[in-house]
């Protein structure tokens, strides 16, 4: 607990010093675009993927510079769908292992207190069996901790940014750049969880989606804790009860779920976060 605590300690005031390092001082993002050896400067792809991909780039040196300094090993992901992006694995004892996945993603322009959530992993075989390495980097069970090294950024409006045009290097200051105002933040998974799905028919673990209780931790499971997490998710889908009508029906909520296991559900934390 007290490598757990210190880790996140130390990640947290890291990341406060990463909005400066990407962002030029009107608050773009410092990236232009990809530059080829005709020094001809192209516009990135606004498409989250992209995006996503080309911050983990532009944030390695520093993340690398941080293990070094508080004597971790950096283990990354062998394979593109494997948990986490990141393993930090303690030098001096191996046995000493935190999880850290990076997750992006962009405000609601209509609703800039919400974002677009972002999934949190699987809930599949190495989330339910602890000891599996099935599209895991180690066993779940073997991490001291699991976090989200999150980012939320503005996305530029179509208008400013045009992706079909090259530019010549020299106007590289000149170039919108195709996200602004990004964000960090550092939050153990658990505690920023949502109860529903993240991503289509595939098993992962959704988001809440209000920014301030992003930021602040405050996920649904946050007041229940974590063992009350891992206990939904591991489960999610597989409990049938009998509904008002008679019918049987399975679990689809934390409130259901809370009541079925006889906790007190008005330590759910509300989903106002979907507002």
């Amino acid at each position: 607990m007290k490598n757990k605590k210190r880790f996140e300690s130390a990640l947290k005031k890291f990341v406060a010093t990463l909005a400066e390092y990407v962002s030029t001082k009107d608050g773009e993002w410092a990236i232009k675009g990809f530059i080829d050896i005709y020094r001809s400067v192209y516009t990135i792809s606004s498409d989250t993927k992209v995006i996503s991909k080309i911050l983990e780039i532009h944030l390695f040196p520093r993340i690398l510079a941080f293990a070094e300094e508080y004597g971790f090993a950096l283990v990354l992901a062998e394979h593109q769908n494997y948990y986490p992006d990141i393993s930090f694995v303690l030098k001096k004892d191996e046995t000493v292992r935190f999880a850290v996945d990076f997750k992006t993603t962009y405000r609601n322009s209509g609703k800039p207190w919400l974002c677009n959530g972002f999934t949190l992993g699987s809930h599949g075989e190495y989330f339910r069996n602890r000891t599996s390495t099935k599209n895991i980097q180690f066993p779940y069970s073997s991490y001291s901790g699991h976090f989200c090294l999150g980012i939320i950024y503005d996305r530029a409006t179509n208008a400013s940014v045009d992706e079909t045009h090259t530019h010549p290097i020299d106007d590289l200051q000149s170039i919108s750049s195709v996200i602004s105002n990004i964000q960090f933040f550092v939050a153990e998974k658990w505690k920023i969880a949502g109860d529903k799905g993240g991503s289509g028919n595939t098993a992962n673990i959704g988001s809440i989606s209000r920014i301030e209780d992003i930021l602040n931790g405050n996920g649904m499971f946050a007041k229940l804790g974590e063992d009350w997490f891992d206990d939904y998710w591991m489960n999610f889908g597989k409990i049938t009860i009998k509904g008002p009508d008679g019918k049987t029906k399975k679990i689809n909520s934390l409130q259901e779920f809370v009541v079925y296991r006889g906790g007190d559900p008005s330590l759910i934390v509300a989903r106002n976060n979907q507002e």
